[in-house]
């Protein structure tokens, strides 16, 4: 079974920066060449510059060597490079100097989660909730790995008896919840509160995730975004229509996703697999041919399938785009709804899938 780890969240910045501020544990900052230095890797890292983002967090490290925010940032680019051993040691070490945060307990168990190393990874994220009983990521990671595990069991029961029917039903099912609900491991920014919110570009405007200095602790991103208060005024002005090349973009992206999801209906892998771009984020960090051989072998089986979007909403940046919808998705006795999240990039006048995600 090619396992899947697309559903574990990793954390972008620990949750209790500004509880370790308030203890004195980060009061000597040399705040400017920090906040400088670590604002550079932040948007060098989105960019997916990560050699020169890694060299913005070294000089960063190199002012302040124990600096929490700074070496989990080295954490995060080490993973995004695939090095995951360095990153390892890198939260490991910062679970040992700052024990009150969860955050690097939480990657830690992706790392290990996807190194098939379930029990360590189970380990990391009862030490995170137990730091941070309120740490949903960390509550929900720890479902996907008892799931993984069930998977485990399950798969052995197999190999010892074939014809349990009973194993079998129960395995396709969590396999396909899996499937259904794939997503790439979604950085999120962080929160005074322990909660985290997968940090994507949303349809409406709403602040970026950012490295922030220490200095300027930012508002909860977990909390919902609620609409401003409604202001009466006696005569209104009409909202500027939309120029037209955005609105073009928009259709453009829209197409896109409902010719996505029409292709997987239908049951054309060729299209289906098209729909993705060549940098797309796998599940877990497998191959590209991994997996796009277990994609096709789900979508050959021989249960139709039907998936429909509903409430898409698309926001478009240049060459970049995000869409949100509910995908309700049907195969055989599976039924299944999740909200979506999906990042695109125009390649060659096209709009293909180089993220998606079970939105929250």
């Amino acid at each position: 079974m090619a396992e899947k780890y697309n559903t574990m969240r990793l954390s972008r910045l620990p949750v209790s920066l500004a509880a370790a501020l308030c203890a004195g544990l980060l009061a000597t900052l040399p705040l400017p060449v920090l906040a400088d230095n670590l604002q550079d890797a932040s948007r060098l890292m989105k960019q997916g510059q990560f050699g020169p983002a890694l060299e913005k967090t070294e000089q960063a490290l190199a002012a302040k060597p124990k600096d929490a925010q700074a070496r989990f940032l080295k954490g995060l680019i080490l993973t995004e490079m695939g090095k995951q051993a360095e990153a390892i040691v890198v939260f490991t070490k910062l679970t040992e100097d700052y024990p009150e945060l969860p955050e690097p307990y939480n990657n830690l168990a992706v790392l290990y989660a996807q190194q098939r190393q379930f029990e360590k990874a189970k380990n990391a994220l009862e030490m995170a909730i137990r730091t941070h009983p309120s740490y949903a990521t960390a509550h929900e990671n720890l479902g996907d790995i008892y799931a993984r595990m069930a998977s485990q069991a399950y798969d052995k029961a197999l190999q010892l008896d074939s014809s349990n029917a009973s194993a079998q039903s129960k395995l396709a099912m969590i396999r396909d919840i899996m499937s259904t609900s794939a997503r790439p491991a979604a950085v999120a920014s962080r929160t005074t509160s322990g909660k985290v919110q997968a940090a994507t570009p949303a349809p409406a405007p709403a602040a970026k995730a950012e490295v922030t200095p220490v200095s300027r602790p930012e508002p909860s991103a977990a909390a919902k975004v609620e609409p401003a208060p409604s202001v009466q005024a006696p005569e209104p002005k009409a909202a500027a229509p939309e120029p037209k090349a955005a609105a073009s973009g928009k259709q453009d992206v829209e197409k896109a996703v409902r010719d996505w999801a029409a292709a997987w209906s239908k049951k054309d892998v060729k299209a289906y697999l098209a729909a993705y771009a060549k940098d797309f984020q796998t599940p877990g960090g497998e191959a590209r041919d991994t997996w796009e051989a277990e994609r096709a072998r789900r979508i050959n089986r021989p249960d139709p399938i039907q998936v429909g979007v509903e409430n898409l909403q698309v926001a478009v940046e240049g060459e970049r785009a995000t869409a949100k919808f509910r995908q309700h998705y049907r195969s055989g006795k599976l039924k299944t709804s999740a909200s979506k999240a999906m990042v695109l990039v125009r390649r060659d006048g096209k709009w293909l899938i180089q993220e998606e995600r079970v939105a929250n």
